[in-house]
């Protein structure tokens, strides 16, 4: 199941039922099933706090993740800052919503186990979410 949740800041106007499908899609490629999946929008400050407490980090991010999956099935708990999301967009000159759609979707790709913190990892990701977000243009 794939929940969508807020943190002290309103839900972002995304189509639940049509996301979830997606989500569900993209896992699918990787050959993975989705499990418990709680996305949890949030600030700027909610996902400070979250990223000194659990991981130590001193600074803004656009998304955590933390992975619970075990097998072929995803779990995982998704905190995305919509502060950092809106920030982006503008830095990156994109739509506010395609850069959130970026996001939900990185997460999910993490969950299947795509990195992209190490050398060329983040060109494998970059084409990932690329690869995703045309899917979801599929779907609407």
């Amino acid at each position: 199941m794939i929940t969508y949740q807020t943190d002290g800041t309103d839900m972002p106007s995304i189509k639940k039922r049509e996301t979830t499908s997606w989500i569900k899609n993209v896992a699918s490629t990787y050959g993975k099933k989705t499990g418990e999946i709680a996305y949890i929008f949030c600030s700027d400050e909610k996902i400070l706090e979250v990223n000194r407490q659990y991981l130590q980090h001193d600074y803004y991010t656009d998304i955590i993740t933390f992975d619970y999956s075990e097998g072929n099935k995803i779990a995982g708990d998704l905190f995305i800052s919509l502060d950092t999301v809106r920030t982006n967009a503008e830095k990156f000159h994109t739509a506010y919503e395609d850069e959130l759609h970026r996001v939900i979707i990185h997460g999910i790709l993490h969950l299947c186990g795509i990195n992209d913190k190490g050398p060329g990892e983040r060109e494998i990701m970059e084409a990932a979410e690329n690869k995703a977000l045309s899917m979801l243009r599929e779907i609407e």
